[in-house]
């Protein structure tokens, strides 16, 4: 009984909270999304040439599709990010983003790092919930059409992108015996669970949102490393490209898990 208190007054909380910032939430969201593209569309600015030069050598590609890669990826990711923050020609940035993720995951070999590979599917769970998004704007323009329902393709997205954002986490999971280890992986592992069903979804995504941002800036608080040091990039990409994870949480808690989830057919039962 205390049990279903607890989570009664969770849900409140949660609720109240969505309330406050109905208005706001998917600003922000759609902004802490794209924010992983904003910074590296402006790192290969700064490091045009350091850039250039690493798929140059990699690749052994020469000078000519070096500068093509370097700049396709700069223009390709500020110009969705400001297609994407000013809600013009959004499923068309998003594909184009889809495309720079695949590019870099084969250009920078992160096909064969799993911890990237599954971060870099997240990030494209939080792209599937911005273009599930996007549609839904697109219908409420038509609204007295009829539309085709529950077996639209936004619900499917909704799910796809849910059950990518949960490889995030995955990421996360610590392999040691500490209880505090053990007490997050199972906290984690139940809210990504939670998420990836779609039960209690809204308030498994805005803990999940809470926790991941302390775990974000207390591990990855790059402006703590001198600049000129590796680990200050590292750090930083880490950094958003978690704060791109977070966004398609609060995606998900301002859009809701979609049709295809446990909260949905508990309203049909």
């Amino acid at each position: 009984m205390a049990q279903e208190d607890l989570m009664s007054t969770a849900e409140d909380v949660a609720d109240q909270f969505l309330r406050v910032t109905k208005q706001y939430l998917p600003h922000l969201a759609r902004l802490c999304l794209i924010s992983t593209f904003l910074e590296d569309g402006i790192r290969m600015w700064f490091q045009w040439n350091e850039q250039k030069e690493y798929i140059e050598a990699t690749w052994g590609c020469g000078y000519f599709l070096a500068t093509c890669f370097v700049l396709l990826n700069l223009l390709g990711q500020l110009g969705g990010c400001v297609l994407v923050l000013s809600r013009n020609f959004v499923q068309h940035a998003c594909f184009g983003l889809f495309g720079i993720i695949a590019l870099q995951t084969v250009a920078y070999s992160i096909l064969w790092d799993l911890k990237f590979l599954m971060r870099n599917m997240a990030l494209g769970g939080g792209l599937l919930l911005l273009l599930a998004e996007s549609r839904s704007e697109g219908k409420s323009m038509f609204a007295g059409v009829p539309s085709m329902g529950e077996s639209s393709p936004k619900q499917y997205m909704q799910l796809g992108g849910r059950v990518l954002l949960v490889l995030m986490f995955m990421t996360l999971l610590h392999l040691d015996a500490s209880f505090f280890s053990i007490l997050q992986n199972m906290v984690g592992t139940a809210l990504i669970i939670l998420v990836a069903i779609g039960f209690k979804t809204k308030l498994a995504a805005l803990t999940l949102v809470v926790w991941l941002f302390a775990i974000n800036v207390y591990f990855n608080a790059f402006w703590t490393v001198p600049a000129y040091k590796p680990m200050h990039d590292f750090l930083k990409y880490d950094f958003f490209q978690t704060m791109s994870v977070i966004g398609g949480l609060l995606l998900v808690v301002a859009l809701g898990p979609g049709g295809v989830s446990m909260d949905e057919k508990k309203k049909e039962w």
